[in-house]
């Protein structure tokens, strides 16, 4: 059965332009939402899966329903070995003087920006204290300016008459840029992919197309950790480190980009330029190479340019305002997953095989920009009206035994098979900066 979010995302994507693939659907479940979060997991790998199949030449999809809600969560549970948290322990939400901030402090960085602005030792209760001396709007505009990470709880009311949330309301749900440029044909099979994403809705892309045949090579600076992640999202990735502030490095990256077919980047929108790799000196290093990426607050409007991850874009747009209103509670309450962030990953690799397919058939060159905070407009543009029963809490029968450089573990099983079959992941999960930057 279609799902109220899928046709908007198939729109989006496809422009009257969807395969003709047999889809059969299995499973049933619920996540614990008042938003159409399983509607929103399932129609969003439903599309990857569609435009896999159609890269693919493949001719039919099993889509398991459950089975794409558990894999909007964690899907790795190790076997004698423990993989941390993903979060820092002073992340997370604080009562201002009028209403609610949410820090992200995972990056040191972002965590010395917000310590430094408020000048209080680093535990969680100093943290409190010193939060509840200041107005949320201004303690977030004052860490963003320190270059961190923060957002004040909006409702989605206010969102909506923000100047940023009208902004994204404008914008496609997927912002398509051509090249008149004629490019051989290419499959996703052997597609080398040059990954620049970070936590969490670029790797989970990634790690979905390297199940269905394409060279994944993630590139990380020397000093990048996400330990409670990577075990998670790097398999079927090979991963290697670069410094793009150092020649060296940058003579590597540039090889890299010249041989490269497909760049997946989450950089925001000026970072690239200021290491002096934006669109146009990437089109001169590769006039060929089809260009994907992806930011928080959109590609229009003041915040364009502002530092953002899944939680903090449900405290902006109104999610976990409405989540505490429904449920009757005095605190924010977001979605129970961090569904922008794993909706927006397979919006990523829907678009990259549905470029790869236009490539193949028609010799053009695709580029796609998306944004965490359109997909948190499409999921909140459906209303609030859903019950919140339901769970994220996968059983033992869905688990698969599977070997990672750490250890053995289990993971969920994958959500779809095409033509009966599911992804072939090429290595282990591991940790970052473990292989050499070259293709293989």
């Amino acid at each position: 059965m279609t799902q109220p979010l899928f046709p908007q995302m198939a729109h989006a994507l496809f422009a009257g332009l969807a395969p003709d693939i047999a889809v059969k659907e299995i499973g049933a479940g619920r996540l614990p939402s008042c938003f159409a979060v399983d509607d929103l997991a399932i129609g969003s790998i439903k599309l990857a899966a569609l435009e896999i199949a159609a890269a693919t030449g493949a001719s039919s999809v099993t889509l398991d329903k459950r089975l794409s809600q558990l894999w909007f969560d964690m899907t790795l549970r190790p076997n004698g070995w423990r993989i941390p948290s993903a979060w820092d322990d002073l992340a997370g939400v604080y009562q201002t003087c009028d209403g609610w901030i949410r820090l992200h402090t995972n990056a040191p960085h972002h965590r010395a920006a917000a310590l430094n602005l408020l000048k209080c030792p680093p535990t969680k209760s100093a943290v409190s204290s010193a939060v509840k001396t200041w107005e949320k709007d201004t303690l977030e505009q004052a860490i963003v300016t320190a270059r961190g990470a923060a957002a004040s709880m909006r409702s989605m009311s206010d969102w909506r008459a923000h100047p940023q949330g009208q902004a994204v309301a404008q914008e496609p749900l997927i912002s398509w840029q051509s090249s008149e440029i004629d490019a051989p044909k290419i499959d996703l099979k052997g597609l080398r992919i040059l990954d620049l994403t970070r936590v969490l809705a670029g790797p989970v892309a990634t790690r979905c197309l390297a199940g269905f045949g394409a060279e994944v090579l993630r590139i990380d600076p020397p000093d990048w950790e996400e330990p409670g992640l990577v075990p998670d999202i790097s398999i079927g990735k090979r991963r290697a480190a670069l410094d793009l502030k150092a020649a060296k490095d940058r003579s590597v990256f540039e090889h890299l980009l010249r041989r490269a077919d497909m760049l997946i980047h989450g950089y925001r929108p000026d970072a690239l330029v200021r290491l002096g790799y934006g669109p146009e000196e990437r089109l001169a290093l590769n006039p060929y190479l089809m260009d994907i990426s992806l930011n928080a607050y959109g590609w229009t409007g003041p915040w364009a340019n502002r530092r953002g991850f899944d939680s903090l874009v449900q405290m902006s747009c109104g999610i976990a305002h409405e989540g505490m209103q429904r449920a009757g509670g005095n605190r924010p309450n977001p979605l129970p997953v961090q569904a922008l962030d794993h909706a927006t990953g397979y919006i990523i690799a829907a678009a990259a095989a549905h470029a790869i397919r236009l490539r193949r058939d028609r010799g053009k060159i695709m580029s796609a920009q998306v944004s965490l905070a359109r997909v948190g407009h499409l999921l909140t543009s459906g209303g609030s009206h859903h019950e919140m029963a339901g769970d994220i809490i996968a059983e033992d029968r869905y688990y698969l035994p599977e070997a990672t450089v750490w250890g053995p573990a289990h993971r969920i099983k994958f959500p779809f098979e095409i033509d009966a079959s599911g992804p072939n992941y090429p290595y282990q999960a591991g940790p970052l900066r473990m292989d050499p930057a070259v293709w293989a």
